[in-house]
């Protein structure tokens, strides 16, 4: 039998995993799969495009329900600006639909390539401009719910409680079936690009923080530089054209993890290797976020990601700071890199990829829910010395306050992420124990924090 390492610690082994996956095609079939007496194996978990950079959609002697195969968009409410899906539609193909009509997701979800339910089950965020720039759950007015009993839930808006706690609930309280959300009409923003010093940010992003322009950055701790990218919704924004979003995609999502593996297989010296990683990158958030990605909207950011695929091998860490003191965080992340790779040899091949998240009480676990947060996410293609770099920075992360996001944080320690949320956590245990009584949802990783 062959064995694969723990993704979160590196230092042990365990058996290939048996999971039963199951992927129903309508709500008969979903309700079905449910129900106490179907005799799958426990735990269930639900999932949908299985982005999740930790454990927490899957299990690996229990059952994994893909909603993937719940795909249709049953109505879209031009009048009152809504729209209806099923929880495996894909945000990208939702927001094509909305397109036609005129219309868009008020968020603007860094992952288009997400399902409709794994987006509203787990956080969900990119570079949304305005005061409404909080979670993609946020949106959702309403839902229909498959409970542990195989039965139908219908949560309305004026179930604000359950509103707010089956959003970002991690699919412990039920598989989320379909959902209403509120849109807007297309709007057009302007994106101003700018590469400036890690100091030169560091003095600036409070105050950034506090504006109401979509941030989205990208931060090269190994040449002291930030590329900046920054939105605002104008009435006199030009046209917005999708091939220069479609370019900036491919080369940030495709091209570049594809030609950083080839060079850490070909170039065996490392610090030729990484001269000519981080020449490559600056040369491409130059060229195609300087000069060529100028006016969007969400429409044509989210047509660039309908048929988009994350390299497999693409590791991913997200932990969220109180932006208030996010430039004390910054240069301590840029040290705390620095420092890493003169230790430990390792280091970051991606430039890391940072967000503003507006203040989100929306969602009862949401990360951003008492204050602004800047959700920074340390990214690379190199496996080995990963699973350790990702346990020096989550003790870095407590180190500075940062908010752990249980889809997105790997190496994140059960005891802080419940002395963070604190008073919220144990309130959605005592819904998910009301729920749930027979724990049929609740995978070990997740047992951590929410039995």
């Amino acid at each position: 039998m062959t064995a694969q390492r723990f993704r979160e610690t590196g230092r042990f082994k365990r058996p290939e995993p048996k999971t039963t996956v199951l992927t129903p095609s309508n709500l008969k079939e979903l309700m079905r799969c449910m129900e106490p007496d179907a005799g799958f194996p426990l735990p269930l978990r639900p999932q949908g495009t299985g982005s999740s950079s930790t454990d927490c959609n899957t299990t690996s002697v229990g059952t994994v329900i893909r909603t993937t195969g719940l795909d249709r968009i049953l109505s879209i409410d031009t009048y009152n600006h809504t729209v209806t899906a099923e929880a495996g539609v894909h945000l990208g193909q939702l927001a094509a639909a909305l397109a036609e009509q005129g219309l868009e997701l008020i968020a603007s979800p860094e992952q288009y390539d997400r399902t409709l339910g794994g987006a509203i089950a787990a956080p969900c965020f990119g570079p949304t401009a305005g005061q409404q720039a909080g979670c993609f759950s946020s949106h959702v007015a309403a839902m229909k719910m498959i409970t542990t009993a195989g039965k139908i839930l219908k949560i309305t808006p004026s179930q604000k409680h359950l509103l707010s706690a089956v959003r970002s609930s991690y699919g412990l309280l039920g598989v989320i079936y379909e959902a209403t959300l509120n849109v807007r009409p297309i709007s057009t923003f302007t994106a101003n690009h700018r590469r400036v010093s890690i100091e030169k940010f560091a003095s600036a992003v409070d105050t950034i923080a506090r504006s109401d322009a979509g941030l989205k950055f990208y931060l090269m701790p190994y040449r002291s530089a930030v590329y900046l990218d920054l939105r605002r919704y104008e009435n006199s924004a030009e046209h917005s054209y999708r091939a220069p979003w479609k370019l900036k995609d491919w080369g940030e999502s495709t091209v570049l993890p594809q030609v950083f593996k080839s060079l850490n297989r070909v170039v065996p010296i490392p610090s030729v290797r990484y001269r000519l990683i981080d020449s490559i990158s600056e040369a491409t958030q130059g060229l195609v976020n300087t000069r060529l990605v100028r006016t969007g909207n969400h429409t044509s950011m989210g047509a660039t990601h309908r048929k988009r695929r994350e390299p497999k091998r693409m590791l991913r860490s997200t932990w969220c700071f109180p932006a208030a003191d996010f430039s004390i965080v910054l240069r301590a992340y840029h040290e705390f890199c620095l420092e890493t790779l003169d230790v430990n040899g390792y280091r970051c091949d991606m430039p890391a990829v940072g967000f503003r998240i507006a203040r989100d009480p929306a969602s009862l676990l949401s990360p951003s829910f008492d204050e602004p947060m800047i959700a920074l996410q340390s990214l690379s293609t190199q496996q080995k010395g990963w699973d350790d770099f990702v346990i020096d920075l989550a003790e870095f992360a407590e180190k500075w306050g940062g908010v752990p996001l249980f889809s997105e944080s790997q190496a994140m320690r059960a005891e802080y992420a419940t002395q963070v949320y604190n008073n919220r956590l144990e309130f959605f245990r005592r819904l998910r124990r009301q729920l749930d009584p027979h724990n049929r949802l609740l995978n070990p990783r997740l047992a951590q924090c929410f039995s």
